[in-house]
């Protein structure tokens, strides 16, 4: 079943790591086969990976469209949850799932839960 994209104007999509931008209308695609894709709404962009959940986000979206490196993403995916747990073992619940989704290859499930666990560091870094 093909996945249908509406793009607005000027928005990105980046699909099986190529970063397409639209143009001055808006566009429908069709994408017939499985490949990774990100609507711009879901893209971060390195700098602005300026906090640890943030930066756990940015390495799962790279494991999700860089396929290529995936070891090496792997390897900072667990620095970076260990030291996240130490410092809110709180979240311990939400990063096994994460965790679970990333070791059956679902990356992009993992990556919409890894958005949830920026929206509990920003509420608690709200709350100081």
């Amino acid at each position: 079943m093909a996945l249908k994209i509406t793009l607005r104007p000027h928005e990105r999509v980046i699909i099986s790591g190529a970063v397409i931008t639209n143009g001055n209308r808006t566009a429908d695609l069709c994408i017939d086969n499985k490949v990774p894709v990100l609507r711009e709404k879901d893209i971060l962009k390195e700098h602005e990976a300026d906090s640890p959940a943030r930066r756990i986000y940015l390495v799962i979206q790279l494991m999700y469209i860089d396929p290529d490196n995936l070891v090496i993403h792997h390897n900072t995916y667990w620095t970076l949850i260990r030291d996240f747990i130490k410092a809110a073992p709180s979240t311990l619940g939400l990063i096994d799932e994460i965790s679970e989704h990333i070791l059956s290859g679902r990356y992009y499930k993992a990556l919409k839960r890894a958005k949830k666990l920026t929206d509990y560091e920003e509420e608690a870094l709200s709350r100081v």
